[in-house]
């Protein structure tokens, strides 16, 4: 694969100032020479330049396009390949023309993520620096995209390669007492193994004590905003996405399926889902949208419950209480510029008080306690520090876990002095389960499934 010169449109399809189309491979720069003209040849191009001029037609002689072409030389480069980028304008029809035109010539069309996976193979990044470009791409917030921007640049990676130094060294020495076992005395390879594997249990631990955050700021919170009709619920949809997102009249039922949106508050990247009133209804379309919203409660992480300030508890928000009795729940007491009828006592049996949320959506009122209620819920009340390696990927999270439980058994059988031959065995599976993170013992369907996940021209 890595002989082959691969070329892909690395800009969002549609109308903008720019498209870039990238190449990478051993024939890259003389592929790409073939097509392009300008005052410098783009073989005797010095590397890190950028060059205008015009992408010919060699069929017809004829210009195609106008661009500038930026030249990297391996190994300085993203792939560490020679790579051309292409900078077109960015309408649909012109990148499109340099697109077929490179397809003639020996290059083909890159699979999705096949310049990071380049890179990854050829040394560049590791595989968890690789996943993180994933993330930095697919964030939702300034903390999602800071915790990405940590990882590639590396701060997962080299604490891991550290805990895998560290279990190294452990196993050499349990190599040596078995293969020479006339110098080592067997209780005090024990004591040596307990102090290597304890070290790296704690540093996991570490790691995983900002894991749960890391998924949340990386995946976000769906959050279901539920609630009998006209309590305010799309109301308060509109008031966090600051937009006008779904309909608000006076009439009960207006909202007849889930409405999506994702926003951001206090750095916490929420997809609120703004569900149909939960009631019993005849209608057949309201019906399918209140089924909706049942399944949307079901499927969430975080349910809203909007009642109305303005008026006792209905029967049917005691039933719903009762069925998300449990769940991680926010009550918002909406209406609150009206006299409050609502028996708060009666909601205080279902949900903590510093759960209990006094708002007026129509005034925007109330919108900071909601968000600290969401960060008391899901960060007891704040974020980690900023200088801390957030662990956010959930296979990571969980390799992390099954290391540490190995480390676990070989400290407990080193306790109880089983054979160091057998202990080993252990600390091996512990050492390969940390090189799963970094790539370093992935297997190769891991590396493509992984990779498959990118986008096309990543």
């Amino acid at each position: 694969m890595l002989s082959e010169t691969i070329a892909a449109i690395s800009t969002a399809v549609g109308e903008g100032g720019i498209a870039v189309i990238r190449v990478s491979g051993p024939e890259a720069i003389s592929e790409v020479a073939q097509l392009f003209r300008s005052k410098t040849p783009l073989t005797e191009a010095a590397t890190h330049t950028v060059h205008y001029g015009f992408i010919i037609d060699p069929a017809s002689g004829e210009k195609a396009e106008e661009v500038l072409v930026t030249l990297m030389r391996a190994p300085r480069s993203f792939t560490t390949e020679d790579v051309v980028e292409i900078s077109t304008h960015g309408g649909v029809v012109s990148v499109q023309r340099v697109m077929d035109l490179l397809l003639q010539q020996k290059i083909r069309l890159a699979e999705p993520g096949e310049f990071t996976k380049r890179a990854f193979l050829n040394g560049r990044i590791d595989l968890s620096q690789a996943e993180a470009v994933i993330d930095l791409i697919r964030s939702k917030s300034n903390k999602a995209f800071s915790i990405a921007l940590k990882q590639v640049e590396g701060s997962l990676s080299g604490k891991i390669r550290l805990l895998r130094q560290t279990l190294l060294e452990a196993l050499a020495h349990i190599e040596v007492n078995i293969d020479y076992p006339e110098h080592d005395v067997e209780s005090l390879t024990a004591e040596f193994i307990k102090d290597k594997t304890g070290l790296v249990m704690s540093e996991i631990d570490s790691l995983l004590r900002t894991a749960e955050q890391g998924k949340i700021l990386r995946e976000g919170i769906t959050t279901a905003i539920v609630g009998r009709p006209n309590v305010g619920k799309s109301s308060l949809l509109n008031s966090l996405a600051h937009d006008n997102k779904a309909i608000v009249t006076d009439i009960p039922g207006t909202t007849r399926d889930v409405i999506e949106e994702y926003i951001t508050l206090n750095h916490i990247p929420l997809k609120l889902l703004d569900t149909a009133g939960i009631r019993e209804t005849m209608d057949v379309v309201e019906r399918i949208g209140v089924e909706r919203s049942r399944n949307a409660v079901t499927e969430a992480d975080l349910i809203l419950l909007v009642v109305n300030a303005s008026e006792p508890l209905h029967p049917d928000e005691i039933e719903l209480l009762e069925q998300i009795r449990g769940r991680q729940l926010i009550v918002i007491m909406n209406k609150m510029d009206l006299p409050s009828q609502v028996d708060r006592e009666v909601l205080s049996r279902y949900v903590a008080d510093d759960l209990i949320v006094p708002m007026s959506v129509k005034d925007d009122q109330g919108v900071n306690d909601l968000e600290n209620a969401i960060s008391k819920l899901f960060f007891s009340g704040k974020l980690e520090s900023g200088d801390l390696t957030y662990v956010s990927n959930v296979r990571h999270i969980a390799l992390l876990k099954k290391a540490k439980q190995s480390l676990q058994d070989a400290y407990e059988a080193a306790d109880m002095l089983v054979p160091i031959d057998m202990i080993q065995i252990d600390v091996r599976l512990a050492w390969e389960q940390l090189g799963e993170i970094v790539g370093d013992t992935a297997h190769d369907a891991l590396i493509d499934q992984i990779f498959s996940q990118f986008c096309l021209g990543k």
